[in-house]
């Protein structure tokens, strides 16, 4: 399963770097968990989880991020920013690019702003 997580995440990178973003971190890891992506977009810092669900069965794709997850995500993202303060007084969001469906049928969505802090 982390072979496919690692395809999505560089495509959703890929996908985003063609809207303008900024790569600035890959699977930033901390105790708290890890950020998939941290890109900036203008002044904009964005912690970017991606998220992919074959089927949904047990709900789709971006409905997987649980509030206990948007709480870890956002730890990963303050312990980032402590780590590098000169993007600290930046405005920050949190977007979800999640795929659902198989291989042949595979929808994206980004949310931006998915969630907040």
């Amino acid at each position: 399963m982390r072979a496919a997580g690692d395809r999505f995440e560089q495509r959703a990178c890929t996908e985003l770097q063609r809207e303008g973003l900024a790569l600035l971190a890959r699977n930033y890891t901390t105790r708290h968990g890890e950020l998939d992506l941290v890109m900036r977009d203008g002044d904009t810092m964005v912690f970017v989880e991606v998220r992919y669900r074959k089927n949904a069965s047990h709900g789709d794709a971006a409905t997987s991020i649980t509030a206990s997850k948007q709480a870890k995500l956002i730890l990963a993202a303050q312990h980032w920013l402590a780590a590098h303060p000169q993007h600290a007084r930046h405005p920050c969001r949190f977007d979800v690019v999640s795929y659902d469906g198989p291989a042949e049928a595979i929808r994206c969505e980004w949310l931006r702003g998915a969630f907040e802090a």
